[in-house]
């Protein structure tokens, strides 16, 4: 592998860089002096111009897909996924100004350590080797630890970091045993394999003789994904896979981690880490032919119908509204990946909208519970549904916005979660995967039940006594701001998805073994 590089190579790398380079920014101004507005400040900036270097890369010019070392992709789909990320981290960085603002405690180290996450998140998506694949995702997970674990006067707070470190490492451990397995079978640690290899030599081949040859080849390499080391190795993988999107059978951590996190942290977590994972899970099933195994695609398929089961049955009897949105959020990956393995030319614009209005949702009602909740002690995290009855008559702004949040996740029209969950639908019908489809319809109607409760709370008589409560100026701060932009975008995307969906089609995969295929049949 060659590591020599000029500075244009690295070039496709630059939002990645102006973030890395904030974080450091970031560090140096904390030990010159502490100031939590300077430093917040300085990050929201260092996120801003990461996104408008991708925006401009996005609407420029034809992108061409580049290499990085061998190690990363960057194409539509990494910059339009590193657009979704920017844009949750901004958000996290807003929210978490003003919930950190009264703590006592250090809050400079808040935003280093958020920064390095995304530094880490931003390079999963692009990554295309087993070795960039290990190092940036542990780069986005160990900061989070920290962040789960920040507030750490309240005894969940550190409940829930430690928890994720525990049950993270083993997940890492099981990735690390899977990409160990499949090197010795394969040979190699690059997504694609030999599948980079032969494609070259197939375009630049000119004799029939030469191309029977290397399509033989690939026929050994198709038989190589089905040997058994091969499969243990990537069932090692998908259930780390699995952990980190936390897909039922392996979504007991979640509900505890959302709980016991600040606030900001637990949005953070279920936006950022999520996408990032849920991007590189995509590029490595599709570009490393592992897709065409038939036994990878049963096993997905039972991760997705347990984790819509489980995610919406579970949530159906809790009163914590931070546990009902982490069930929630495994219902919604299992969707996702519903549509995935239905596999149809649908699949990858259908998804990136419902990411898209998945991290619009999940912001605007985590900013919610943000802007009620104190980082101090347990009680003042605005987590149980009672600290929301009544809430229209106090907030009804704020009570409004959360309708809308619920209303999204719930599917109802208008709204940027219907249209989300349509085009899923309608990539599962296209392939007649009915069952799909059938799953993807009854979750969302168990799940309207308990978003309907929490909205029914919303609008009760009040309670005597009030424990928690949002600012009576809680529109004019940033975070508060930034949840009415959610809230509107929401309704917007619901409205007129058009947008959305033109951009969503332009999140290809460069991928040589789709380009082998074709070249093979021509």
């Amino acid at each position: 592998m060659n590591f020599t590089l000029s500075f244009n190579e690295l070039m496709p790398l630059a939002p990645v860089m102006i973030v890395a380079l904030t974080a450091i920014v970031v560090m140096i101004l904390t030990a010159i002096k502490r100031n939590h507005n300077l430093v917040a400040t300085t990050a929201v900036v260092g996120l801003n111009l990461a996104l408008a270097s991708i925006l401009l890369t996005l609407f420029g010019a034809t992108i061409k897909p580049a290499t990085v070392m061998n190690l990363f992709m960057v194409d539509p789909f990494t910059l339009i996924y590193q657009v979704m990320i920017l844009i949750a981290a901004l958000a996290c960085c807003t929210l978490s100004h003003a919930y950190i603002d009264s703590y006592k405690s250090n809050r400079e180290e808040l935003y280093l350590l958020m920064l390095i996450s995304v530094a880490g998140a931003m390079l999963m998506v692009a990554s295309t080797h087993f070795a960039s694949f290990f190092i940036s995702l542990e780069l986005m997970s160990i900061p989070v630890y920290g962040l789960l674990a920040y507030t750490h006067q309240r005894s969940k707070s550190l409940e829930a970091g430690l928890k994720y470190l525990v049950l993270s490492a083993t997940a890492s451990a099981m990735l690390l045993m899977g990409m160990a397995f499949v090197y010795a079978t394969l040979g190699s640690l690059s997504f694609a394999g030999q599948i980079d290899d032969m494609f070259w030599a197939l375009t630049k081949a000119e004799s029939p003789e030469t191309i029977m040859a290397l399509q033989g080849y690939m026929a050994k390499y198709d038989h190589l994904l089905g040997s058994t080391l091969v499969i243990i190795g990537l069932g090692l993988i998908l259930c780390a896979v699995a952990f980190k999107l936390s897909m039922a059978p392996f979504h007991k951590w979640t509900p505890d981690v959302y709980d016991g996190a600040p606030a900001p942290m637990a949005t953070f977590l279920a936006t950022v880490a999520k996408v990032a994972m849920i991007a590189l899970f995509i590029r490595y099933l599709l570009s490393s032919g592992v897709f065409s195994v038939d036994v990878i695609r049963t096993v997905i398929t039972v991760f997705a119908v347990l984790s819509v089961l489980f995610g919406n049955l579970l949530a159906l009897k809790q009163v914590n509204l931070k546990r009902i949105l982490a069930y929630s959020s495994i219902a919604h990956f299992g969707y996702i990946m519903l549509a995935l393995v239905s596999a149809s030319y649908l699949s990858l614009p259908s998804i990136g909208v419902y990411v898209a209005s998945y991290v619009l949702t999940t912001i605007g009602a985590f900013g919610v519970v943000t802007l009620m909740s104190s980082p101090y002690n347990n009680s003042s995290e605005a987590d149980s549904l009672t600290n929301y009855r009544g809430l229209f008559w106090r907030r009804p702004v704020l009570t409004a916005t959360l309708t809308v949040m619920m209303l999204s996740l719930a599917g109802i029209p208008l709204t940027a979660g219907f249209i989300g969950k349509f085009m899923l639908i309608m990539t599962t019908v296209s392939t007649q995967h009915w069952f799909y489809a059938a799953m993807i319809i009854i979750g969302s109607g168990i799940g309207l039940y308990y978003y309907l409760r929490v909205m029914i709370t919303l609008y009760q008589s009040p309670a005597e006594t009030t424990t928690v409560d949002a600012p009576h100026h809680w529109g004019q701060t940033a975070g508060g701001i930034m949840v009415l932009a959610a809230a509107a975008a929401v309704l917007v995307l619901g409205v007129y998805p058009d947008p959305l969906i033109s951009i969503m089609k332009q999140a290809d995969l460069f991928m040589p073994l789709q380009l082998l295929l074709s070249v093979g049949q021509q």
